[in-house]
């Protein structure tokens, strides 16, 4: 893969020090810190049958493993050996202290030093493309932003609706989007149905503020911030879509169904034929690592230009460790299922004009027919 520079635009490095005290929930948090436990009860699940169970444990076990690491550099070297040498990563912090599940280790402005000490060494400076979080009801959210990009060099913005905030938050829309928008800072937001929710939020409301159409708002206001919405909708929906279908007598079953969903927006277009959403993006992370099920309907979406020129290759690193493929083995996967042309757009030309080093436009050839 030497001859294409992969830009994975997708991965974290947060350790345990940033995982509040009783996440999940007290009565099993303790679980996370003790992985012989988390050993045996798979084992147990095992010899009684029960291998979905046992599967998913050893999961946890996988993942919590990459978690106790005892820093972001131990995680992030433990990526490096599953890509070419060249690679460059897109790093998101995590702001869990605020969302009702106990105090963390060490705070977000601790975790953003960190990340930034990782970005200045020699030996990764080239490959780390460090990203600033923030949870808008944090005091002083908008001046750590800021301290990141203007002291720290951080190129960009990662938002989690789903820890307790709508993307149109008040601090977010006054002082953050602006911001980004005057210093060519792209935004990438979580966008599935699964993932981190703050203590004592329904289910619902953390959908409602993590759909693609709660953005809407947002990219009304800012035409020309540039939003990743992450995972393409995220794993509930490419399943039901998978095995489901839409029901074609009921005109909004595509709206309910985040894939489809992201697909048409970035898809949609103005009576002139411009993109209606011109700074729509997508990333595969997490998606992909379903890998049989799921990359023959990516490939046929890339053959539209418009889904083509704005989807953006990323893993979902470390929460991928989670699952039986590794990185290397996905990521090599994915260039053979795709090709090359379309392997590099999504992994190099596109992360190229989304970071706002390169330019891109509309596509000037014309979309197929649409995918339901």
């Amino acid at each position: 893969m030497r001859d294409i520079q992969i830009t994975n635009c997708h991965i974290h490095t947060f350790t345990a020090r940033h995982v509040p005290r009783r996440y999940p929930h007290p009565a099993v948090a303790w679980i996370r810190h003790v992985p012989v436990v988390i050993g045996g009860l798979a084992a147990l699940a095992r010899f009684a049958g029960r291998a979905e169970t046992a599967q998913q444990l050893d999961r946890l076990r996988r993942f919590n493993r990459a978690g106790m690491a005892p820093s972001q550099r131990a995680v992030f070297e433990s990526i490096l050996p599953h890509y070419p040498g060249n690679t460059r990563f897109v790093v998101l912090p995590m702001d869990m202290a605020l969302i009702g599940h106990g105090p963390v280790r060490a705070d977000i402005r601790e975790q953003h030093d960190e990340l930034a000490a990782l970005a200045r060494d020699p030996r990764h400076a080239a490959r780390v493309i460090p990203f600033a979080t923030i949870f808008p009801d944090r005091p002083g959210a908008a001046d750590e932003f800021r301290r990141c990009v203007e002291d720290l060099g951080f190129r960009g913005l990662k938002l989690y609706p789903r820890l307790g905030y709508a993307p149109d938050h008040p601090v977010l829309m006054s002082q953050v989007y602006p911001y980004c928008v005057e210093r060519g800072l792209p935004v990438v937001s979580h966008c599935s149905r699964g993932g981190v929710r703050g203590a004592g939020i329904p289910p619902a409301r953390a959908d409602a503020w993590s759909a693609p159409q709660a953005f809407l708002p947002v990219l009304r206001a800012f035409p020309d911030l540039r939003v990743c919405l992450a995972h393409f909708g995220g794993l509930a929906d490419w399943e039901a879509y998978v095995e489901q279908g839409l029901n074609p007598d009921d005109p909004e079953a595509g709206a309910r169904n985040w894939q489809v969903a992201i697909r048409r927006m970035i898809a949609a277009k103005v009576a002139d034929g411009s993109p209606r959403w011109p700074g729509l993006w997508t990333d595969i992370s997490y998606t992909v690592f379903q890998f049989e099920d799921y990359v023959p309907f990516l490939k046929l979406f890339l053959e539209d230009p418009a889904i083509r020129a704005r989807v953006l290759f990323g893993s979902d690193f470390y929460m991928t460790r989670q699952e039986r493929l590794s990185e290397r083995a996905v990521c090599v996967r994915l260039r053979a299922a795709l090709g090359d042309d379309l392997f590099r757009q999504i992994a190099e030309t596109n992360p190229r004009v989304w970071l706002g080093e390169a330019r891109g436009g509309a596509p000037t050839v014309d979309a197929p027919a649409a995918i339901v």
